[in-house]
């Protein structure tokens, strides 16, 4: 039996939510977003996970002892934080938080569109 493909999409998005989170380091998920200009608004969280695998030169500058601590709880600019989200418009969708700093004025992170899961 074929099953469908999975759509990769891979491109950054904004988000939005009814009321900002506390945190934007670890946010929840987010209450819609847009994408390629078209609003999508989530209706269902479907499932959501995070990731602290520690990327390039950010997995060789830490101590084992202390990689471990952070792979289970992360720490400063590593972690995505990924959401499985059905749509307003009945799609299927991962989406991710990337707390990665790309330079001393960019150090919030940013939301990325993964992919489209097929219904």
């Amino acid at each position: 039996m074929n099953e469908p493909a999975l759509h990769f999409i891979g491109e950054e998005i904004e988000i939005h939510f009814d009321q900002e989170p506390a945190r934007q380091k670890t946010p929840p998920c987010p209450d819609g977003f847009t994408w390629q200009g078209r609003p999508y608004r989530v209706v269902e969280k479907i499932s959501e996970w995070h990731d602290f695998t520690r990327r390039g030169r950010m997995a060789r500058n830490m101590r084992p002892a202390h990689a471990a601590v952070a792979a289970e709880r992360g720490s400063l600019g590593v972690g995505r934080f990924y959401f499985r989200v059905r749509t307003d418009t009945g799609q299927i969708f991962d989406l991710y938080y990337d707390r990665a700093i790309k330079d001393v004025d960019d150090r919030l992170g940013h939301w990325f569109l993964y992919r489209e899961i097929p219904a």
